[in-house]
């Protein structure tokens, strides 16, 4: 998948956009992230953990934070390559609602926008 902006530009968004303007949780482990959740409204705008934390719950104890927070309903993207994240969000209820070419997104990835209602 193309990388769209390189590390430091993904700090810089990380530190000045994502944190000051979306609510936004972090889970530390020994003074490190470890994996991080932003909502924006109703959309599930970033879920990333750290490689060696998958696999070990903490993906699903953020979704059901998510959903608590959100009890109303979720929608996110992501991309249709990436098959784990795919099977993940279908796993916690989410369904397929769109599909696009990739043309509006910065990577120009085709993907795919997940919905979550109760």
């Amino acid at each position: 998948m193309r990388r769209a902006h390189d590390d430091a530009e993904v700090r810089s968004w990380f530190s000045h956009v994502v944190v000051p303007r979306y609510e936004t949780w972090v889970a530390t482990f020994g003074g490190s992230v470890v994996g991080l959740l932003a909502l924006d409204g109703e959309e599930l705008d970033q879920l990333y953990l750290d490689p060696a934390w998958r696999g070990r719950g903490l993906g699903d104890r953020f979704i059901a934070l998510a959903k608590r927070r959100r009890p109303d309903g979720l929608t996110l993207w992501t991309f249709q390559v990436n098959e784990p994240a795919r099977r993940f969000y279908e796993r916690h209820g989410f369904a397929a609602v769109e599909r696009t070419d990739g043309s509006r997104n910065e990577e120009r990835e085709p993907d795919i926008r997940y919905l979550w209602r109760p």
